[in-house]
């Protein structure tokens, strides 16, 4: 017995003394965790290209959807192999810190400013985004922030910026939740929000909000993808998220981004990106 307990602790000193012994012995992923935003996870795209990507290359295809910020942070500690992401400033600062292995973009659309249909705050008429969310705070009407740190949070940050900063007033929330339920509450509330127009279109017969804000160069919305650097994250399935880079942004499958939604919302909720970051 005691050349048994003597040998297992020989055997462990040697295992984490050894670097990428322990490594060694854990046998390669085949599933494949894709980390992507709330925002895109709603519009029900993944649930039609994931099934495609599996049968096409054999990778299984594990989707968890949270904030950009948060799937940045799964990206930097491991516990994702890949990132669909719209957190432009985010994503750089990830790749500059050596986190990421190719960011290839993806897809765009644009945000926009939803609220009422009779508008009280006068968002319509307003000059740019970030003036006609000074004016939902003057009028101290509700607002409904994400206020976790996702893409669409960061944006609505960048226009309060814009806009000399945010005021306090009793009318502005925070849900803490992703695009789908933030919009629910704001339709509740009768207030505003500011969301990808993607999500807006999968939830138009569930809400009553009206989009308030046409194309400006303020709420472009790109989303890329991003290979994790497996050179600091051993475990990283560096050939899956190759796989799924490539795949994402092949000729057939941004033909099928170009027409996603049409069939079921009568016009689509993407703009492929075609290898080209979109002009604004």
């Amino acid at each position: 017995m005691r050349r048994q307990i003597a040998r297992f602790a020989h055997l462990l000193t040697f295992a984490t003394c050894v670097p990428g012994y322990l490594d060694a012995q854990v046998p390669p992923r085949r599933d494949l965790v894709l980390a992507t935003t709330t925002s895109l996870y709603d519009t029900g795209l993944l649930d039609s290209l994931g099934p495609i990507f599996e049968r096409e290359t054999g990778h299984h295809l594990r989707v968890v959807a949270v904030g950009s910020g948060q799937a940045l942070r799964m990206g930097e500690r491991g516990d994702a192999d890949v990132l669909l992401v719209h957190s432009p400033a985010a994503e750089q600062a990830f790749v500059a810190a050596g986190r990421a292995g190719r960011r290839l973009v993806v897809a765009s659309n644009y945000f926009t400013i939803v609220g009422p249909p009779d508008d009280p705050a006068g968002v319509r008429e307003a000059p740019s985004a970030a003036a006609a969310l000074k004016r939902i705070a003057d009028a101290g009407t509700v607002f409904v922030s994400r206020g976790d740190s996702s893409g669409t949070h960061q944006r609505e940050l960048e226009l309060w910026r814009d806009a000399g900063g945010r005021p306090s007033w009793t009318g502005y929330l925070e849900s803490g939740q992703g695009m789908s339920l933030t919009l629910l509450i704001a339709d509740e509330r009768r207030g505003y929000t500011l969301t990808d127009r993607s999500t807006l279109g999968s939830l138009r017969r569930r809400v009553r909000l009206a989009a308030l804000r046409e194309r400006e160069r303020a709420l472009l919305n790109v989303y890329h993808v991003i290979e994790v650097n497996p050179a600091a994250r051993p475990r990283v399935n560096a050939d899956g998220a190759r796989a799924f880079a490539d795949w994402i942004v092949s000729g057939p499958v941004q033909d099928l981004l170009a027409h996603f939604g049409e069939s079921r919302l009568g016009e689509p909720l993407f703009i492929a990106a075609r290898g080209r970051e979109p002009a604004p």
